[in-house]
């Protein structure tokens, strides 16, 4: 079957014989399934109507082309829309839903948007304020029936035969080489800067990163990262094209739920929802009693020891093998108790985590990638000899790397962009000779054994280092990781850019520190209590003091504020992929920050 372009996902698909549940969602309280014929029909019909309401492929040129802009949570819909664009010729420009509206405008405005779909009553209000200010825009559709606003049915409603027949012909026209897509750069730097994307691009990473995951046929996935996110949304063409069930969840706060229900075997998730899982599980091994506690943490105490590539020696084989069957076989089931792998990207992971969930039989696949490299670069593997603790995994196929002289990662590929639209400036500042500078710092480490002899490893971002008012360099990241190894700590950030030291703004875990409150009967009625409480200040020094021996004495915290709230992409303080915006941080607790350096 030919894999030229994303939408031959469908085709590919129905060649094998297809699934019956090629997409699933909760309607209505139940699971809802789409076959692949039906997301054929869906498809097929819904470019053609598309094109019935004047949505067209123009001169073909990048800037000809239609776009049509989606602001809506993962759903059925949203893949189906997204193919049926491409079919017709136009270019899809998907949104985070929760974008402030001055970015909103401009990222409307840039692309020159003439439809929009939306998710339901709140993004269609977000659109309609703005709308007057946005020439290019003709239409609003809802997925959701919405009081006085069209339903994306009415696009399926207007399809025609006639209007099936010309998609066709316009669908034949696509290649390989041909813009698929525009993602604006969620900008935790400046103004959105919309990365243009081939079905080459995309494709050559879908094709490349499939020998990567578990073999094994009808097998389930849950999916919940933003799609409007090239992670998410290149695993799901993955997925598609290997034959994968994609089952979307109900919403980030059902997952422990959906996970039971759906026993997908694998999933993609970002390291912060990966320390709150981990979380949830510590805090019920904390709430056991007598031997089942001590049961609990001996098998934790175990997985910390846990060593991949390497012969652990019969004895601690036979002790995990116990663990495993008495212990860890309830996080599994905790997580449906089907799951293969989870594999884990757009941000750097805790080492520890990756270790201790692997021992447990959930083996962790950190990747590593952009947008502007559609996305992966490099993955841990499903084979155990493509995987190593600390590392984000094995170069795939056709993409080279090469270390510039700062310690910059390049990056060279079939995956590497068109360049940014309207932008030939900053494509021209980010690409030269082909290279894509990616603004990471890292490094190839050399493995001896196995068939994979070169592991990326990334150790800071060349953006966040900051020098200390005594010139010497800092990554706030590998100290960050480090701290929220504590149970304690739920969220850090290291500053002291042009200080005399480095000081940390500390979120502490706060069920995990009233239970520490409880035993130790420090009493206190608020969060902002928990803060000023002496015991706790004294507490929270030893911990400190207790990870500073990992850091030489240039990157250790001499001084912390705790914060009495946690950091979210409602108050701001992370990018909806969950990273943290440290501009916006560093603006918020100015007052917290100016303390440690009065």
């Amino acid at each position: 079957m030919e894999r030229k372009r994303l939408f031959d996902c469908i085709d590919n698909q129905l060649a094998d014989g297809g699934l019956a549940d090629m997409l699933a969602a909760k309607e209505n309280g139940k699971w809802r399934t789409y076959s692949t014929a039906d997301v054929k029909d869906t498809v097929n019909k819904l470019a053609a109507g598309l094109v019935k309401l004047g949505i067209s492929c123009g001169d073909m040129t990048a800037e000809g082309r239609d776009k049509v802009a989606i602001l809506c949570k993962n759903r059925p819909e949203w893949i189906m829309l997204d193919l049926a664009i491409q079919r017709a010729g136009a270019i899809l420009t998907p949104i985070y839903p929760t974008i402030n509206v001055n970015e909103l405008e401009f990222v409307l405005n840039d692309a020159q948007v003439k439809m929009v779909f939306v998710n339901d009553e709140d993004t269609y209000h977000k659109v309609v304020s703005i709308r007057d200010r946005v020439p290019s825009l003709q239409e609003i559709f809802t997925f959701e029936h919405v009081a006085n606003a069209r339903h994306w049915k009415e696009v399926l409603n207007a399809s025609t035969p006639d209007a099936i027949e010309a998609v066709k012909e316009v669908a034949g026209k696509i290649g390989y080489e041909d813009l698929a897509t525009i993602i604006y750069t969620s900008g935790t730097t400046g103004t959105p800067k919309g990365v243009m994307l081939s079905h080459k691009n995309i494709l050559s990473n879908v094709i490349a990163c499939i020998p990567c995951f578990p073999p094994g046929e009808n097998m389930r996935s849950l999916s919940f990262l933003p799609l409007n996110h090239i992670f998410e949304r290149m695993v799901s063409y993955l997925y598609l094209f290997r034959g994968v069930s994609i089952y979307y969840a109900e919403s980030l706060d059902t997952i422990a739920d959906n996970l039971k229900e759906v026993k997908p075997h694998m999933f993609t998730t970002v390291p912060r929802l990966l320390e709150k899982v981990y979380d949830r599980i510590m805090q019920k091994g904390a709430a056991l009693s007598g031997l089942k506690k001590k049961l609990f943490f001996w098998a934790h105490g175990l997985a910390e020891k846990f060593e991949i590539n390497k012969t652990p020696g019969t004895w601690y084989n036979l002790q995990l093998g116990i663990a495993n069957k008495l212990i860890f076989n309830k996080w599994r089931e905790g997580l449906g108790g089907s799951v293969k792998c989870i594999v884990t990207g757009g941000a750097a992971c805790q080492v520890r985590l990756i270790r201790i969930f692997t021992a447990a039989g959930i083996p962790i696949m950190e990747g590593y990638g952009l947008t502007e490299t559609s996305p992966v670069i490099s993955v841990n593997r499903y084979d155990e000899p493509g995987r190593m603790f600390g590392a984000v995994g094995p170069l795939i196929d056709g993409v080279s790397v090469k270390i510039a002289e700062d310690g910059e990662i390049l990056c060279k590929g079939p995956n590497v962009m068109m360049g940014y639209y309207k932008r030939p400036d900053l494509t021209a500042s980010e690409i030269s000779d082909g290279w894509y500078h990616t603004g990471d710092i890292g490094m190839l480490v050399e493995k001896e054994t196995g068939p994979y002899k070169q592991f990326l490893k990334i150790t800071d971002r060349k953006k966040e280092l900051f020098k200390t008012s005594g010139g010497k360099y800092v990554a706030p990241l590998p100290i960050e990781n480090k701290l929220k190894e504590s149970m304690y700590v739920e969220q850090v950030m290291v500053v002291g850019a042009e200080q005399k030291f480095v000081g940390a703004l500390i979120v502490p875990s706060f069920p995990n520190l009233r239970e520490w409150c409880r035993q130790q009967g420090v009493s206190f009625t608020s969060n902002e209590d928990i803060m000023r409480n002496e015991r706790i200040i004294d507490m929270f020094k030893e911990l400190v003091e207790s990870f500073n021996k990992f850091f030489n004495h240039v990157e250790q915290i001499k001084k912390f504020e705790l914060l009495p709230y946690e950091w979210s992409v409602e108050t701001g303080e992370l990018t909806p992929k969950l990273s943290l915006k440290r501009k916006v941080v560093m603006e918020k607790y100015k007052e917290a920050i100016a303390r440690m350096y009065e």
